[in-house]
């Protein structure tokens, strides 16, 4: 049985290629039609596969990898990948967060960092094993995130694709504490070494 990724991980690509694409809102609505013949997001075979991956995400139908990666190589082709990847990992990590109850998001925000840290390292750990396959480990006053097959590797020159999960760490923490100190990609497949690792600071409980 081939791998398989939570469906919400290519849509979250697919939604960033569209939102990149649309064009702003004082643009001349006489080109739009022109623009869809040019730009991918706003084409009819990109709305089909958002509706069939949106689909997917109601049924909870698992992709390949192989298609998930497919998709990321084809965004990792365009000149604006990194743009399209990172707001990718923020859209992903939006509707993780949205996922979790208001009423737990609000303890999380509004309490003191000894008391909301480990419910958000908690939840931190299960979006990440749930859409990343990834691992969690906290060490001192950061934490690790550990990725050992990431679908986004080697989809764009440069490790460009790998700052889709660095977005994705970096909005979601942001979300769960209200900040976040620097977030670096510590370690990285596409260097020959053995896993990819991303490294982000909780915000100082002082500053809470």
């Amino acid at each position: 049985m081939s791998a398989s990724v939570d469906p919400f991980l290519p849509l979250s690509l697919l939604d960033a290629v569209r939102a990149v694409d649309v064009p702003s809102e004082d643009f001349d609505t006489e080109l739009v039609h022109e623009l869809r013949n040019k730009r991918f997001g706003l084409s009819d075979t990109v709305l089909a596969q958002v509706r069939r991956y949106q689909e997917a995400v109601r049924r909870n139908q698992r992709p390949s990898v192989e298609e998930a990666r497919a998709l990321a190589t084809l965004i990792g082709r365009r000149p604006d990948a990194e743009a399209v990847f990172r707001e990718a990992g923020r859209i992903l990590a939006r509707h993780a967060y949205s996922r979790i109850s208001p009423l737990t998001r609000g303890f999380m925000r509004n309490s003191p960092a000894l008391l909301a840290r480990p419910i958000a390292l908690r939840h931190v750990r299960r979006v990440s094993l749930r859409y990343f396959a990834g691992r969690i480990r906290r060490v001192g006053s950061s934490i690790l995130l550990e990725v050992r097959e990431p679908v986004t590797l080697d989809t764009a020159p440069r490790q460009v694709g790998c700052t889709y999960y660095e977005a994705a760490l970096r909005e979601l923490m942001q979300l769960l504490v209200g900040g976040v100190g620097s977030v670096e990609h510590v370690r990285c497949a596409g260097r020959k070494e053995a896993t990819c690792e991303w490294r982000a600071e909780w915000r100082p409980i002082g500053s809470r």
